[in-house]
Order: C-alpha cells, then structure tokens, then sequence
C-alpha cells in the first residue's frame, strides 16, 4: 500500500471532527497557497474521473455485486491468508455495516475559510493555552521522544493538539463512531476506492488478531482513523511503537505510543531532521514571490530575505525555500522539517497551522505581518463570552468552553444569517462579537 493511498484516507479523516476544523474548505487566495480541502482531495481520490457521479443512496454497489453477507463471506480467505484466525474474524464481522459513510463521501463542505480564518481557528487562544500545559504535564514523555525520535516535543504537542484538541474527542460519540462497521461498509460498498478500504479493513483486522485492541475500543472516524493523533489503521501497524511498554500498542489511553508513534511517522515517512527549524516568517525585498527553490538561509540573507522577527537563522547551511501564500501577507522559508508536517497531511494550510501552534506554545509571538483582511486571534475569554452570547439568543453551540468546532460555527453562521451579515461564513470572529454585545 502506498503512502499516497494512506495519506488520501487520513485526509477525510478528520473532516467529520470538530476539534481541528471540521470543515477544511480552505479558500486559495492564489496559485502558491496550495489551500486544498482534504474532504475535497480524498473525494477525488475516490471518485477519480467520475467524480461527477454520485453514489446512489440505495449503494449501486451492492445491488450491482452481492449482499453483505456474501461480500463477508466470500472476504474471508483473504483475512485468513493475512494471519487472520476464522475464530477472529467471525467474532469481528458479525455486524451490521455502518452504510451512513456514503454519506460522508457525497457530503460537500459546509464553511468556507480564508487562510487566516483557517490558522485563527486552529491556533487558537484555547490551544496555546491547552498547549502549554500540556507540555508540562507530558514533559517526561516528550524529552523521551526528543531523546529517541529526535523530533521537537513542540511540533508534537500541535500535532496532538490540532488532530483531537490534545485527546479531548477521541472517544466522543458525537464525532467518531464504530471504526469496523465503518470501514467494513466501504470495503463492500464503495467501488471506486475498494482496493484501499479492504486494505485497511484486513489491516484492522491484524490488530485485533494481535491483541493490541477490540473492536468496541476502535473508535474513529467514519474513515477509520483513530486515537490521540488520528491513525488510519495502516498506520496503527506498521508506524505504531509501544512506548509505555505495557505490551500492546494503542492510540488511546495515555498517550505516550500514540505521540511515540507520531514521532517515528515523521522520521520514516516525513524524513523529519533533528535539530532543524520548520522554517521562518521573513520579509523579503519587492519582486520576490514564491515557490523558489531550496537554498540556503545564508543565501537567502544575501538575497535580502531576513526573519520577520530580525534574529539571526541560527543555521545557515540549511535550506528552505520561499513561499508566500497569500498575496499582501506574510512570506515564509520552509524547510524539510515543513515538508514532515506535510507528509502527516498534504495541505500547505494544515502544516502552517501545526507549525505555527508549535511556535505559538513554544512561546513565540503571532505572525508579524498579518493577512489581508485578517482579524486578531480572539482571547480565550471572548471566544467564550461570544459562546454565551449566541446560547442566550438560542444558537446551539454546544456549550462555551472557548473551543471554536461545527457548532459554534453553526450557530454563528445562523446568526449572520438573521442579522444580515456577509459573508455568513461562520467564522467566530472580533466583528461577531461586536454585533452580539450591540444586539444584548
């Protein structure tokens, strides 16, 4: 299996989870922003050159082919051939496929977001804040993750933080559900990707055989992925460490495996490099636009290129290349270590958000050159405030804990909507607040 195949599963994964945006519809401003939604990337990927077909609500598949029975049965030799016991796998799949996930497949995005809406809502104040205790709370488990893997605990930490919101919903029924029924459903029903659903089917289906988990354990997605940091189970078994040493390796729980692992991702597959930075905001003198190619920040200095922050590049000889994503706001030298972010998710808006909150819990300021059009972060305390405020106007927002998800974009989306404003975009923002405080 490919890691293209398992990166195109991951990036629905976490679409249907309101903790790190649920709703990746990310607007490019231009050709460098590389701002793809990874609902939109993996529906491509699964519908390929049909894309303009949708999957029928009765499953063509099915009534094509066989019924799940069948398809279960006839599905059996190749689970056994992977090692698979027949007391396993009858165990495992008698169930009832979970057929909601072609839904999922067919669903469109519901919120649209600028960049800076998109990097406001993930490095939020709620994370730099969360973020930062966390490190001191796991401080023994991330020095012993620099120690091993050589990745920077903070880079770890924004990982963590923007796939399940530092482990806060990764058993929530709410957004996850059932992981073998879910993908059972694709693996027969989904014609367009089967191939890449059996295989991570059988790949599910090792890991109970292994005794790392149950299938009542295996909450995720409804593509499959899972615990702290949102494996797919490709990744489970074969990225996957057991680095609290209790004898199985989980996502779940405490999450030492589920951050070890993450860590190993990352140098594997990501081809992270210790000791190097992600890269930096910068200025750069007119005419200088991006996509250049990897030189050196020395030569970068030469060519006038200067952090934004007007410190020094603690290591010259590495090499990054220039990138400015939005037109009118800030340039960024992204190295190698930019590119392991990526390769966990392959949007260029993703991987600046990881980074960014790893600066940001580090210690580190905000971008000092804003986005065009860009609002200020909100503060804990107002997000929370601006939560209280749609609630007592009867907006759902599932609470005002100061964790902006799909419902309190929901809610704000609504109330744009009755109030007149435009765009209704949802984004709980400074101008929201404003008009909520005028309307009390």
């Amino acid at each position: 299996m490919s890691n293209r195949d398992r990166i195109r599963a991951r990036i629905v994964a976490r679409d249907s989870r309101e903790s790190a945006s649920r709703g990746r519809n990310v607007v490019p401003h231009n050709s460098h922003a590389s701002i793809i939604s990874r609902r939109a990337l993996l529906t491509g990927a699964l519908l390929a050159a049909g894309a303009a077909i949708a999957v029928p609500a009765g499953l063509a598949a099915q009534s094509a082919s066989s019924s799940f029975e069948a398809w279960r049965d006839a599905f059996r030799p190749r689970a056994l051939a992977r090692g698979v016991s027949e007391a396993t796998y009858g165990r495992v799949m008698a169930i009832k496929p979970d057929t909601t996930v072609y839904a999922q497949i067919r669903s469109q995005p519901e919120f649209n977001e600028a960049l800076w809406q998109y990097i406001n809502r993930r490095v939020s104040d709620w994370r730099i804040i969360t973020g930062k205790a966390r490190a001191k709370e796991q401080a023994p488990l991330l020095a012993r993750i620099e120690s091993e893997y050589g990745v920077d605990r903070y880079t770890i930490l924004a990982l963590w933080g923007v796939e399940s919101s530092f482990g806060e919903v990764i058993d929530n029924p709410k957004y996850m559900r059932p992981v073998i029924p879910a993908l059972a459903a694709l693996a027969w029903g989904e014609p367009r990707r089967r191939t890449y659903w059996e295989a991570e089917l059988l790949n599910a289906l090792v890991i109970i055989e292994r005794g790392w988990s149950e299938p009542k354990e295996m909450i995720g997605s409804w593509a499959g992925a899972m615990g702290h940091t949102q494996w797919m189970p490709e990744v489970w078994l074969h990225m996957g460490v057991d680095f609290n040493h209790n004898g199985r390796i989980s996502p779940y729980g405490a999450p030492d495996d589920a951050l070890g692992g993450t860590a190993r991702f990352l140098i594997e597959r990501g081809k992270y490099r210790h000791g190097e930075a992600w890269g930096y905001e910068v200025k750069a003198p007119g005419g200088h636009g991006g996509d250049h190619g990897y030189r050196t920040y020395a030569q970068w200095r030469e060519a006038g290129v200067a952090r934004a922050d007007g410190a020094a590049f603690p290591r010259p000889d590495d090499k990054a290349k220039l990138q400015v994503p939005v037109d009118g706001g800030p340039a960024f030298l992204t190295g190698q270590n930019f590119s392991a972010v990526m390769s966990y998710d392959p949007a260029f808006s993703y991987a600046l958000a990881v980074c960014h909150l790893a600066d940001r819990i580090r210690g580190d300021g905000p971008f000092v050159q804003p986005f065009p059009g860009a609002e200020r972060l909100m503060a804990l305390a107002e997000v929370q405030d601006l939560q209280r405020r749609l609630a007592a106007l009867g907006f759902d927002t599932d609470g005002s804990d100061g964790r902006v998800g799909r419902d309190t974009q929901r809610a704000v989306r609504d109330f744009q909507r009755k109030v007149g404003i435009s765009p209704a975009d949802g984004y709980a923002g400074l101008k929201v607040l404003a008009r909520l405080r005028q309307s009390s």
